[in-house]
């Protein structure tokens, strides 16, 4: 979204700075599209409070503190130090910030209750491997969020190789993200989206308390499930 939502935001964590970035959610149609996506998330990974969670490319930190607010004991991970040193700074529940890559996490297996990671495998280089990292160290939820192809974000800002925020990041659609988690210790793999009119402005409003979060077609699509042990 920022330019992104928070799907599409992500993208400026390549040119932006961390306070930038964390003040777009301030922002009324940042705050509402970081709040719609952050919902989608928490009701699919049913966390509990006191269970733990680690954000994989955590950015600022806007997820991650929410996830701390509700009670759980939150880890951000991010390669970027200048990116973590804001988070850290930032007020709120306390936290862990760890610097670190995403195909190569520093913790050992089954690590976390839950682990989430909101359009931040669109920029990286081997989704698959990284994704197989956040399997590897979820002990029990994970909700993983991607950039929609059949988005009418993807129409707008997306193709030929992306604008602005979204320049170089790769795209997928339903299709695409199920068949990363092939062969991978999981089950119950489900697909939702949030966010299927980006504007932000009323008729967007209606749309995501009418359209079922099913439907593949929001700007956010996230792959949730549980680790099969």
């Amino acid at each position: 979204m920022p330019g992104k939502a928070s799907a599409a935001h992500k993208g400026t964590t390549l040119t932006q700075d961390a306070a930038s970035y964390d003040a777009w959610y301030e922002s009324p149609r940042g705050r509402w599209i970081g709040t719609t996506e952050f919902a989608l998330l928490a009701a699919a990974l049913g966390a509990r409070e006191g269970e733990t969670l680690l954000d994989v490319g955590c950015g600022s930190g806007w997820f991650t503190r929410r996830f701390a607010r509700q009670g759980l004991a939150v880890t951000g991970l991010d390669v970027r130090s200048d990116w973590l040193s804001f988070a850290r700074a930032q007020p709120g529940p306390a936290g862990q910030w760890v610097a670190g890559d995403g195909r190569a996490l520093p913790f050992a297996d089954d690590t976390f209750d839950h682990v989430v990671s909101i359009a931040a495998l669109c920029f990286i280089s081997d989704e698959r491997r990284a994704v197989a990292e956040i399997v590897r160290v979820t002990r029990r939820h994970f909700a993983i969020g991607w950039l929609n192809r059949t988005s009418l974000l993807y129409r707008a800002k997306g193709r030929h190789g992306g604008q602005g925020a979204y320049r170089g990041a790769r795209w997928h659609d339903a299709g695409e993200v199920r068949a990363l988690f092939s062969g991978m210790a999981v089950r119950e793999i489900s697909i939702r989206s949030a966010v299927f009119l980006p504007s932000a402005g009323p008729v967007a409003r209606l749309a995501e308390r009418i359209l079922p979060h099913t439907l593949p077609l929001g700007a956010l699509i996230v792959a949730c499930g549980e680790k099969r042990q």
